[in-house]
């Protein structure tokens, strides 16, 4: 093919490209959430859609598609038309783990996902039922080596961020510690405070009210920075175990082969959405920090967590 033709050829699909992105969005754009309704991803998604509404100039409707940690909503977004009529929140869950722990995965997420923006960060706290007789993540490293395979710990189910988190502080801190699955959070939380498992990494807003009653105790939050709601709680790497980073996130996707316009237009939507008051205070009733970044770096920081997990996942030879 002759250099002029292939010149016209790419014109073409830059002119063609550029005329979508003109007009785009001309109808309401969708938002598959892959958990149910009224979970904190829901709250998530619906408070990020009507903030990008009015940027876009379209009503953005949130799709809520449960399952597999995430994984059938994304799959749901992997194969849908590549037009920027289809958005997915994402969760780490599905782009970070399942890869890694899933025998059958359905897409790729480098390959079938176009990665626009990390959307918001929940810090996890370490926690512990009263009765331990620890008040530092120091204390419980020691009291967990003095009892080896005595102490359990509580998730919200296998392979999940509850879970993973814990045994990233096990294989950091080089303790034996039980891993007791559960079907969800909230019966994870009550056999917590029955006393039935000794401790917990969670979500700040799923274990605060617990902790300001006196019901838990906070022993260290699991991210680079403070939780607001916890000041005076330390991070695990104030207290020697930088390697101990375990926030739950999201993060906002389209199909692979969206054009760049439109994502672009999509982007932008998002990060004003990410910087405006309203959703601030939105996301920061359930303990949410706002993420705004651009591809690129959302790229590197899905890498970043795929090295880290898979890595735990190997470990402690977990497939599903």
């Amino acid at each position: 093919m002759k250099l002029a033709t292939r010149l016209l050829i790419l014109l073409a699909a830059f002119a063609a490209g550029a005329a979508l992105a003109q007009g785009y969005p001309s109808k309401p754009v969708r938002m598959i959430v892959g958990f149910p309704a009224g979970g904190p991803a829901d709250l998530f998604g619906r408070v990020l859609a009507q903030a990008m509404g009015p940027t876009l100039g379209q009503q953005i409707v949130v799709d809520n598609r449960a399952g597999v940690g995430g994984v059938l909503g994304m799959d749901a977004v992997a194969k849908a038309p590549p037009d920027g009529y289809v958005l997915g929140l994402n969760n780490q869950g599905s782009v970070a783990f399942a890869p890694f722990a899933l025998s059958n995965m359905p897409y790729d997420p480098q390959k079938d996902l176009a990665l626009i923006t990390t959307v918001v960060k929940v810090p996890e706290v370490v926690v512990v039922h009263p009765s331990v007789p620890v008040n530092t993540l120091a204390e419980l490293i020691a009291y967990a080596k003095a009892n080896p395979g005595k102490v359990n710990y509580g998730s919200a189910g296998s392979g999940g961020i509850t879970h993973l988190a814990g045994e990233l502080l096990k294989i950091e801190a080089k303790i034996d510690i039980v891993h007791i699955p559960y079907k969800g959070a909230a019966p994870a939380v009550n056999d917590l405070l029955g006393g039935q498992v000794q401790m917990g990494v969670f979500d700040v807003p799923v274990v605060l009210p617990h902790i300001k009653a006196g019901k838990l105790k906070a022993l260290a939050v699991t991210s680079a920075k403070r939780a607001p709601p916890l000041p005076d709680v330390p991070t695990t790497g104030e207290l020697g175990y930088p390697k101990v980073i375990s926030d739950n996130w999201y993060g906002l996707v389209a199909p692979a082969g969206t054009p760049p316009e439109v994502l672009k237009r999509v982007h932008a939507a998002a990060i004003a959405a990410l910087q405006s008051p309203a959703l601030l205070d939105q996301f920061g009733k359930v303990s949410g920090i706002a993420a705004p970044a651009t591809p690129e770096e959302y790229a590197a920081f899905v890498a970043e967590e795929q090295v880290k997990w898979s890595a735990i996942i190997k470990a402690i030879g977990f497939k599903e």
